[in-house]
């Protein structure tokens, strides 16, 4: 529960980031490409230490990982505002602070991330639906969280929602210090090698060989690669920009981030009480179509929230069912020994585009107009749905293997009865 709770706090405190952020950046700088730069910032070192970032998170220990990260990034986001209310805030400052905070973001979310398979045994519960509720748990977070930055937006300005985000940062450390405890997967691997550059090297080498083996999750990986940077580009510039130019501001942004939030939320919750009666396939096929490409179009077609706010109601309540999905499958096939570097490494390629994607999505506003590439962005999403619907590797989404599922249940069956 600690470690749900954690999650949820800093997946809150992620969320005022990115209502917050973007806002803060339209506002002063009021560039569109400015605020794409800010995005690149903020998530180019993400990828670079997930790249890393797995064989540091065995050896430190993904306990001490997750409350190191979550602090060292309550103090760069408490930065901001800070420096910006004592006049000293230069626009490269705002990019490098955002930086940090990325830099140290992501071993944090794999650290949590990864302590899931073992919380589940601990707790008697079967994996898929400790993944809802993980998931669940982070909609609901993201939900509340972009409401009420939108709201604190709106009534106090955005300086607000980032003190807000560095006290959320804190307390997530807080609750993994005091809640996950006694966890002997948490803890750093006693039975490591001494430290070397040759040995890191093999360990980090060993989860990408292992994801270059297993063709389903590499085309999944290659396709939340491919979306995650328009989804970045969507969340960091085209909404807010959409929001500020077109609806009726920072209160519209906040309100349909959260209604996306809220219904991928209620998404979670449906997929982990009757999903497991349907082909994974598809769900995720008929998900995906729904939570992707369509709010681009809207957005880029009709006038006002409402039209919009529907769609991505649809969509959310779509969306929230992929996850739970992908982490079952996940962790079903990658051992307990190379969770942390799969995740890694995953997390890195899951993210590899996203610097780009914001960036990109201010360049091509300021080149070719707001309408025009939302068009762009939702035709590129809509393609992205093809490879699932036509190569064979994906038929494997169905398909439950032994090895690690088969472990757990045993671990599981050897747990005395909850009383």
């Amino acid at each position: 529960m600690h470690a749900l709770a954690a999650n949820a706090v800093s997946i809150t405190g992620n969320s005022l980031t990115l209502v917050g952020v973007p806002w803060f950046a339209l506002e002063t700088t009021g560039s569109p490409a400015k605020a794409g730069l800010v995005a690149f910032c903020a998530t180019l070192p993400v990828v670079v230490s997930a790249i890393a970032g797995g064989p540091v998170i065995d050896r430190v220990g993904r306990r001490r990982v997750s409350i190191a990260s979550d602090l060292i990034c309550a103090l760069a986001v408490l930065a901001i505002p800070l420096l910006h209310f004592a006049g000293a805030l230069p626009f490269w400052a705002l990019c490098a602070l955002m930086g940090v905070t990325g830099l140290f973001h992501a071993p944090g979310e794999t650290a949590r991330h990864v302590m899931l398979p073992d919380l589940a045994v601990a707790a008697g519960t079967p994996l898929p639906r400790a993944a809802s509720a993980f998931d669940a748990v982070s909609r609901a977070a993201r939900m509340a969280g972009a409401a009420l930055a939108g709201v604190l937006i709106a009534l106090t300005g955005a300086e607000v929602v980032l003190l807000l985000d560095a006290a959320t940062f804190a307390i997530s450390a807080l609750l993994v210090f005091l809640g996950v405890r006694r966890v002997r997967a948490t803890e750093p691997r006693r039975s490591a090698a001494p430290v070397s550059f040759a040995g890191y090297r093999a360990e980090l080498r060993e989860g990408y060989a292992f994801l270059l083996r297993q063709r389903m999750l590499l085309a999944v990986l290659l396709t939340v690669m491919f979306t995650n940077g328009l989804d970045q580009g969507w969340s960091a510039v085209l909404l807010p920009v959409h929001a500020k130019d077109n609806l009726g501001g920072a209160g519209e942004l906040g309100l349909l981030v959260a209604l996306f939030a809220g219904f991928a939320l209620l998404g979670a919750v449906l997929y982990g009480a009757v999903g497991h009666r349907f082909p994974r396939r598809v769900v995720f096929t008929v998900a995906f179509l729904l939570c992707g490409a369509p709010r681009f179009v809207v957005a880029a077609l009709t006038d006002g929230t409402a039209p919009l706010a529907v769609t991505l109601a649809a969509g959310g309540l779509a969306a929230g069912m992929l996850n739970p999905i992908l982490t079952t499958v996940m962790f079903e096939r990658v051992p307990d020994e190379l969770r942390s570097r799969v995740a890694g490494v995953g997390t890195a390629g899951a993210l590899m585009t996203t610097p780009l994607g914001g960036l990109a999505a201010g360049l091509l506003i300021e080149g070719v107009g707001l309408g025009t590439a939302l068009l762009v962005v939702g035709g590129l999403y809509a393609a992205a749905l093809v490879p699932a619907m036509v190569f064979p590797c994906w038929r494997e989404l169905n398909v439950t293997p032994g090895g690690v599922a088969g472990a757990a249940r045993a671990d599981r069956a050897e747990q005395p009865a909850p009383g």
